[in-house]
């Protein structure tokens, strides 16, 4: 096994719970806008709201939990978007030492009866009437469960009213007796395969992660004397997006709420709120490029994106070099043309964000590096961080100066990482969480001698960067017994414009293959953009035949970076995406492989039968997979 462990971290130790900081920040800066908020979703103006604004209504909201009878140790489940009253509610909770469970809207009757009752709850607070119907469907499973608000129906409101005879000191006094090893979420697990387990997270843990990322790159989220903005978009019922609402308020930064993830509603919350740091994750980054590149196609500039998009890649590759003392920099000729692409695409890029964002995170699975580079190199840095909801979210940073596209950085100081020998990422320190709720065995199977075994595999180089390769129960073995890690294949399909999602597959197979689904607003515009003559018939059948070359050729650069044993030699095209409403991917939008593999068991049998048959008979064996092949559905 190697060890990686770096020193202690600088920021102070906590002596509370979270909710002490929004304290903490009224006491110190009043007037300091914390939150912002819009009178309607349609709205293009935010209003902002004020650290001792803030504090109040959560101090109000607290009174009326009380006076409903929730307790220091009590569950609150909160089944609702990411919200501005989601945050209002979960400090609250905080401040009278209550546990917030998120759920995730979307779940399903099943899974809202299993984490209710899997965590005790006492209380949920649910968004609408939808909400409320799927609760009281699985009520008369559920003997703790006490009380179902609904937000859209003045929940909020109401208890605020119940609780006006609640004296402030009792809701000091709670707040008080908060301890930093107090449990203060249990954050289920997406269930990629099993039931959901529910982690215990302390007050400790979250504000550890939290306080050291502030102190070490809260200075990089905006311009020297700007206070930093960032919008909430990612599930606040995902650790990530927690972490996030966490980092804004503990490091005074002004959070804006955005619960419509579409494009359209998220790129109108962008240009008005004007965030001056991004957190994403992989998938949206991909689609913001894509989006470019459509919109530069369809004006006619796609040549011009291509070759800006080029040089921002070449530039930030030189800088990289640069910064970690193996080259000279950009030459004269790459600055001035980077310099000339600034003036004329890299700005409207940037515009299009909202013009503020220096820097950006991307987490929930690897970042693709020549993707990186683009974002760097049109000037918004994105840092690819590591970290899983049993960490309390972030594990890794990008070291300010020392940034290396392509890892996820080095190991936040006060954390350590041990690889094991087959490659494992084993993690140890205080974020690690308490244990899986009720279930001890799961809790001794994942905590080793202290150390927890992520079931995620990497390698860290020589200089402590670490480079996530794959999930250990994601590896395929193929028919003649070579392991293949699927994540970088799918991470590449995906950057071609055309593919929306990918999922290799190959365990038993004599060869690797995938699953492709198409993105629908590329394929319409690819195929506007064709304009082929002749009647229909003959348009169409030219146009799938142009696509199977495209496609063939997104396949080929996937394989590029692989060996002829790992590379993918057949490919079958879905009519469907992989959603989470039907059921192929989990809330945190990753991909449910067993239940893909099951569900399109036919389409994969056919895919390699159908091959097979043409080539058996006129080729030798051995080469019968050595080529790129395809299937549409």
């Amino acid at each position: 096994m190697r060890d990686l462990a770096l020193a202690p971290p600088s920021a102070p130790p906590l002596t509370g719970g979270l909710a002490d900081s929004l304290f903490d920040m009224a006491e110190a800066n009043p007037t300091l806008p914390m939150l912002a908020r819009r009178p309607d979703p349609s709205s293009q103006t935010w209003e902002e709201v004020t650290a001792v604004e803030f504090r109040d209504e959560v101090v109000d909201l607290a009174k009326g939990l009380i006076a409903s009878g929730i307790s220091p140790g009590a569950r609150v489940a909160v089944m609702a978007r990411t919200r501005y009253e989601w945050t209002v509610l979960c400090y609250a909770l905080w401040t009278v030492g209550a546990e917030v469970v998120p759920i995730y809207p979307t779940s399903s009757r099943e899974q809202v009866e299993w984490i209710l009752k899997d965590a005790g709850c006492v209380a949920v607070l649910v968004e609408d009437e939808q909400g409320v119907m799927t609760v009281g469907s699985v009520c008369a499973q559920l003997p703790s469960l006490q009380h179902v608000w609904q937000l859209d129906a003045g929940a909020l409101g109401q208890l605020v009213a119940q609780g006006e005879q609640v004296p402030l000191a009792t809701v000091d006094s709670m707040r008080r007796i908060v301890l930093p090893d107090s449990t203060a979420v249990v954050a289920y697990t997406s269930g990629t395969s099993g039931q959901a387990l529910g982690c215990a997270l302390s007050h400790r843990g979250l504000a550890m992660v939290c306080d050291t990322l502030l102190a070490g790159w809260k200075h990089t989220v905006a311009a020297p004397g700007e206070q930093g903005a960032v919008l909430a978009f990612l599930p606040l019922s995902h650790v990530y997006g927690l972490m996030i609402q966490c980092l804004c308020v503990r490091g005074g930064l002004l959070m804006g709420h955005e619960p419509d993830m579409s494009a359209e509603a998220l790129s109108s919350a962008l240009r008005s709120f004007r965030p001056t740091y991004l957190y994403a994750v992989p998938s949206l980054l991909e689609k913001i490029y894509k989006n470019f590149l459509r919109a530069s196609q369809q004006a006619g500039r796609g040549a011009l994106f291509e070759r800006a998009a080029e040089t921002a890649r070449d530039f930030a590759e030189a800088v990289e070099r640069q910064r970690l003392g193996r080259g000279p920099g950009p030459g004269f000729d790459l600055r001035l043309q980077h310099a000339l692409y600034e003036r004329t695409v890299y700005r409207r890029l940037r515009a299009t964000l909202g013009g503020r964002v220096r820097r950006a995170t991307s987490g929930g699975s690897p970042l693709n590096r020549d993707l990186s580079l683009f974002y760097e190199g049109i000037g918004i840095y994105v840092h690819d961080g590591y970290g899983l909801t049993e960490t309390s979210g972030g594990l890794t940073m990008q070291p300010y100066g020392r940034e290396k596209s392509g890892t996820v950085g080095q190991v936040l100081p006060g954390m350590e990482i041990r690889l094991a020998d087959d490659g494992e990422i084993l993690v140890r320190g205080p974020a690690v969480f308490q244990g899986y709720v009720g279930d001890e065995a799961a809790t001794r199977a994942a905590l080793r001698d202290g150390w927890l075994e992520t079931g995620d595999l990497g390698r860290l180089d020589e200089e402590g960067y670490l480079t996530i390769t794959g999930r250990k129960k994601d590896i395929i073995i193929t028919s003649s017994g070579k392991s293949v890690a699927p994540a970088a294949l799918e991470q590449r399909l995906r950057m071609h414009p055309l593919v929306h999602q990918a999922v290799v597959v190959g365990d038993n197979r004599p060869c690797v293959g995938a699953l492709i689904t198409l993105d629908p607003e590329f394929v319409a515009h690819w195929r506007a953009a064709l304009s082929l003559p002749g009647d229909a018939p003959t348009r169409e059948a030219r146009e799938e035949n142009a696509l199977r070359e495209e496609l063939g050729r997104a396949v080929a650069a996937a394989n590029s970076s692989v060996s002829r044993s790992e590379s993918i030699r057949v490919f079958r095209v879905l009519p469907e995406p992989f959603e989470v409403s039907n059921g192929l991917l989990t809330p945190s939008m990753k991909l449910r492989r067993d239940e893909i593999v099951r569900r399109y068991a036919l389409e994969i049998d056919a895919m390699y039968q159908s091959r097979s048959r043409r080539r058996a008979g006129t080729e030798e064996p051995s080469s019968i997979w050595d080529d790129p092949d395809n299937v549409f559905r």
